[in-house]
């Protein structure tokens, strides 16, 4: 299993922006994806939110990071209309964290069927992917550990269910 997770490991971080991942654990949720390329949106999105302070916060939490390529993907009409709108974003931005846990890439592996935030974890060979409905999301780096939890980059944004 260890064999199959670090491969996986290796793997995902051939495609995933670069973390300085040996100055995460030294600092929070918020300041490691401050200091790394590639989570500028995210980051902008996290301070619109006004959820610094939460994930500077004890945690532990989870984060499935979405990379500035996945926040672009949205289009830059509904990345705009996103940002301007706090209660969306909040509620966008809620469904990329587990609070109260830190789920390490083996514990990842182990929820393979479960949902999280109304996603379906999917498990096949050493590829990870968040599924809803069509959508399909892929974890590309993960257990970047940071001293409030961990953070698991992913390639798409996550959206909230509809009401």
């Amino acid at each position: 299993m260890f064999k199959k997770l670090f491969s996986v490991a290796v793997a995902l971080a051939l495609v995933a922006p670069a973390f300085a991942e040996d100055k995460a654990a030294e600092m929070d949720i918020v300041d490691t994806a401050v200091a790394n390329k590639g989570f500028t949106k995210l980051v902008a999105a996290v301070k619109a939110a006004d959820l610094v302070d939460t994930l500077k916060g004890a945690g532990p939490f989870t984060v499935f990071a979405p990379t500035d390529k996945a926040f672009e993907a949205l289009g830059e009409e509904t990345l705009t209309k996103v940002l301007g709108d706090k209660e969306l974003l909040t509620k966008i931005l809620m469904v990329h964290v587990v609070k109260d846990k830190a789920v390490m890439a083996a514990d990842v592996v182990a929820m393979a069927g479960k949902e999280v935030n109304g996603y379906t974890v999917k498990v096949d060979g050493d590829k990870v992917t968040l599924v809803k409905g069509d959508k399909v999301v892929n974890v590309v780096k993960t257990d970047i550990k940071c001293k409030n939890g961990v953070v698991h980059v992913i390639d798409a944004v996550l959206m909230p269910a509809a009401k």
